[in-house]
C-alpha cells in the first residue's frame, strides 16, 4: 500500500484524519472497511525550520576559526605546509556527529568512521529534526561560539532569517 497524505480535522465532536488530496483519497478508498490497519504518522519536515537550520550553520561556520598548527593534525612529520581550507560541508557533518546524528563503521585499517545522518527530507522527519536543530544550538555555543547564551544564538538566527526574507 502506498503512502498518502492526511489534514487533522475536528468534525463535529469527532477528530479525525481526512485525505489531502483526491489521489490520496484514492488510496484510502482502496482500505478494507471495517479492517484494522496500521498508521504511521510521520510530520512533514517544514521548510521554514529547515532554511533556520542552515542560517543557524552558516552564521556559526562565518565566525568559526579552525586551528592553523598543523601538527595537531599529526601533520608536523611533513617536511611543507598543506593548505587547509574552510569547508561548510564538512563543518555541518562535524556538527551533526558531535550532535549524535551519526552512524558508525569500520574501516579496513580498523578504525571507525563516524559518518553523518542525512538531514534530506526523505531522510529525516519533523520531530527527529527538531531534536538535530536544539542540539546544534548547544553543540554550536559548547564549540564555536562560546561566548553565546542558547537565547541569544536563537535570536541572532531570527534576526538572520528576518533579514533575508
Amino acid at each position: 500500500m502506498a503512502d498518502f497524505f492526511c489534514n487533522k480535522m475536528k468534525v463535529g465532536t469527532i477528530t479525525c484524519l481526512v485525505p489531502a488530496h483526491d489521489s490520496d483519497l484514492e488510496a484510502v478508498k482502496k482500505l478494507p472497511n471495517h479492517k484494522p490497519v496500521r498508521v504511521k504518522v510521520t510530520r512533514i519536515r517544514n521548510v521554514d525550520h529547515h532554511r533556520k537550520y542552515f542560517a543557524l550553520l552558516n552564521y556559526a561556520f562565518d565566525v568559526w576559526e579552525p586551528p592553523t598548527d598543523q601538527a595537531q593534525f599529526g601533520m608536523r612529520s611533513l617536511n611543507y605546509e598543506i593548505p587547509i581550507e574552510k569547508c561548510f560541508d564538512r563543518f555541518r557533518k562535524d556538527i551533526c556527529i558531535l550532535c549524535g546524528f551519526y552512524e558508525a563503521s569500520y574501516r579496513v585499517n580498523g578504525e571507525v568512521r563516524l559518518e553523518a545522518k542525512s538531514i534530506s527530507f526523505a531522510n529525516m522527519d519533523q520531530d527527529d529534526f527538531e531534536i538535530l536543530y536544539d542540539k546544534t544550538i548547544d553543540v554550536i555555543i559548547k564549540h564555536v561560539l562560546r561566548n553565546y547564551t542558547d537565547d541569544q544564538l536563537r535570536a541572532v538566527v531570527d534576526q538572520v532569517m528576518e533579514f533575508d526574507s
